[in-house]
């Protein structure tokens, strides 16, 4: 192992990760590219001029054997990217490989403070219960404008698409910093959140794009390797802004940064565009769709459903959490209840659409519908304890705020330095499932550690957490994003696009369920046991007050004291409840891993597409 591996955020470390990916496997790459790009360029003459019946006959449900032509009808989108794929060299893969990684540390620094902002943003106008509404629609729209990039990619174009991302990220930035009111901070953050779904999505479409099956985990690693040091230097970065300037000023800034870093990549995949062969990208980019065909190849119906289901179900799960009294209000009960309506709605539709949003035909193989359900349910169960971890740590383990703010980042930190490592040694073995099964397990022991280390200032329950956080960080650099790799190597690339963005809406989604469930259990059970334990002293408004401002409180009453003892137990109590919840949900997690697919990984973009070329029913190899 290259010592220099492990310092990712550092230019040099990106540049020797791009080595790796310009290793033996991607020249393979290159030069079975290389060998289709006249098939590539003729392929809408050859497939019509052959057999345009068969093209026209082909539906959405088509078999494998049907759908050969099918395949060969690509997508302006994936026609041109793939011709660009095919005409990258050495040096400018190199350089797109580092404008992505320069883009992901923009974007990604940037959201970890924007969080920061936000908070002071809505102070500032007064309305700071109003930040976890202002969550829960960035939460909606970037689960639902994750499979809707897809869509967009195909139809439009990969460059084409960052330039429409580029363009919302701007816009909501600039009207979140100027914004006097929470209405229009709150119409940017619904920009900026388009903008940033939209990027993000896509530099995970492109990767899977260009890179080989076999390297494709590590390569999914570049425009995330940033948060090796983001994790432990950002809260430095948003003191000094707030300290020396405003929140305005820390928003606008990634105006400008963010163009800036945005123009490599788009320089890079517009220079290679020219040098492809005119039959591939022109003929495909000359295609003009008419209004009508664009509203079935975009299936807008599908969108429709689909924002309509996510919003009305993820908005009163997340504002009501808890509360018992809001889940009795028509605002609550009615939005739920539309919402599950839209769900078989949805499938209906997606069913007997032409060109469906989530192809369900795909969904059907064990290989596309796992790692969908790893996505969600890994969110779900990290949630449940990552929600309320800081505030476990300051009241019932006594750790300082710095040593709290440290250990609430070691998942995100161990997770970024495990995975490229996995992504090495994936390359190598050729396999993805062992990894995944490995990492739902240590996500399984960590939530043990947590259940019996709940609290205490004592040493060894301190050490508990913090290996238990460890751990976690451990199973989270193994197995999400080598399920995402999982999920691309088993799809042709048409459907690639998609399918991304449905893993990553999954994600979202078990995000909110999280943050929904978590909230239930801790309103619901603390306030009763802090009344309970601390009836011991006469103060009977003391529990509300540490319900309510828990840091302040416990400041008062240092440990050891019959008050804070009372305290600690109560804390106790509820992440007992919380961890038990997670641990059930990491249950089915290690079942989802098995059901995986084992394919030997290799030179080729997609396993799909080779099993339709060489007309079999299942690869060579596939379920070893």
């Amino acid at each position: 192992m290259d010592p220099g591996m492990v310092c990712l955020g550092t230019p040099g470390a990106a540049t020797g990760l791009l080595i790796v990916l310009e290793g033996d496997g991607i020249p393979a790459l290159k030069d079975l590219k290389y060998a289709r790009r006249e098939d590539i360029a003729m392929s809408s003459q050859s497939s019509a001029e052959k057999n345009p019946e068969a093209a026209s006959k082909v539906s959405p449900g088509s078999s494998s054997h049907e759908g050969h032509h099918h395949l060969k009808e690509k997508s302006p989108g994936v026609a041109r990217i793939e011709a660009i794929a095919a005409c990258l060299t050495p040096v400018t893969r190199t350089v797109l490989f580092a404008g992505i990684f320069f883009l992901g540390y923009s974007f990604g620094l940037d959201a970890v403070l924007r969080n920061v902002y936000q908070t002071y943003a809505t102070a500032s106008y007064d309305d700071h219960s109003l930040l976890s509404t202002i969550n829960v629609i960035r939460t909606v729209f970037a689960a639902a404008t994750q499979p809707t990039t897809g869509k967009l990619a195909d139809a439009f174009g990969r460059i084409e698409t960052l330039c429409l991302s580029a363009l919302f990220y701007l816009l909501g930035t600039i009207v979140e910093a100027s914004s006097t009111g929470l209405a229009a901070f709150c119409a940017g953050a619904v920009l900026y959140t388009l903008g940033f779904t939209i990027v993000q999505t896509l530099v995970d479409i492109i990767i899977a794009d260009v890179t080989s099956t076999r390297v494709r985990l590590l390569a999914t690693y570049v425009p995330n390797l940033h948060f090796i040091i983001t994790a432990w230097v950002s809260g430095n970065i948003s003191s000094a802004v707030l300290d020396g300037t405003s929140w305005r000023w820390g928003m606008g800034m990634w105006c400008i940064i963010f163009a800036v870093l945005l123009t490599p990549v788009i320089g890079t995949l517009v220079f290679v565009s020219r040098r492809t062969p005119h039959g591939a990208v022109n003929a495909q980019a000359s295609r003009r769709m008419p209004l009508g065909q664009l509203f079935w190849q975009l299936d807008v119906p599908g969108v429709i459903l689909l924002v309509a289901s996510l919003a009305l179900l993820l908005t009163p799960l997340t504002i009501a959490g808890g509360e018992r009294p809001k889940w009795r209000t028509a605002g609550v009960i009615a939005p739920l209840v539309i919402g599950f309506c839209c769900i078989p709605l949805f499938v209906i539709w997606q069913l007997r659409a032409p060109h469906p949003l989530a192809p369900f035909r795909f969904l059907k193989d064990r290989g596309v519908w796992s790692p969908l359900a790893i996505a969600t349910f890994m969110n779900f169960a990290y949630m449940m304890q990552g929600n309320y971890l800081y505030t476990v740590l300051i009241v019932a383990f006594d750790f300082s705020v710095t040593t709290a703010t440290r250990i609430t980042t070691l998942y995100m930190f161990t997770s970024f330095v495990v995975g490229p490592i996995c992504g090495l040694l994936v390359y190598r073995i050729r396999r993805l499932k062992y990894f995944i099964v490995a990492g739902t397990i240590l996500f399984l022991v960590g939530f043990g550690l947590l259940i019996r280390y709940r609290s205490g200032p004592g040493g060894s329950s301190r050490a508990g957490v913090i290996a238990a956080q460890v751990v976690l960080g451990v199973a989270g650099g193994l197995a999400p994003y080598a399920s995402l790799a999982s999920l691309q190597v088993s799809l042709k690339h048409e459907a690639m696009g998609v399918m991304t963005g449905l893993f990553l809406a999954c994600h979202s989604i078990g995000d909110a369920l999280g943050n929904s469930v978590a909230g239930a259990i801790w309103t619901q059970v603390l306030p009763s046991r802090l009344a309970s334990n601390l009836s011991i002293q006469p103060n009977s408004a003391l529990a509300a007050q540490v319900y309510g401002n828990p840091f302040a409180i416990v400041a008062q009453y240092p440990i050891g004291t019959e008050v804070r003892t009372a305290i600690v137990d109560s804390y106790q109590y509820v992440q007992r409840y919380l961890c038990i919840t997670g641990i059930c949900l990491s249950i089915p997690l290690i079942g989802f891993a098995f059901c995986l697919r084992n394919p030997v990984l290799d030179q080729s973009q997609s396993l799909f597409e080779e099993k339709e070329e060489s007309g079999r029913e299942t690869l060579s190899g596939r379920d070893q």
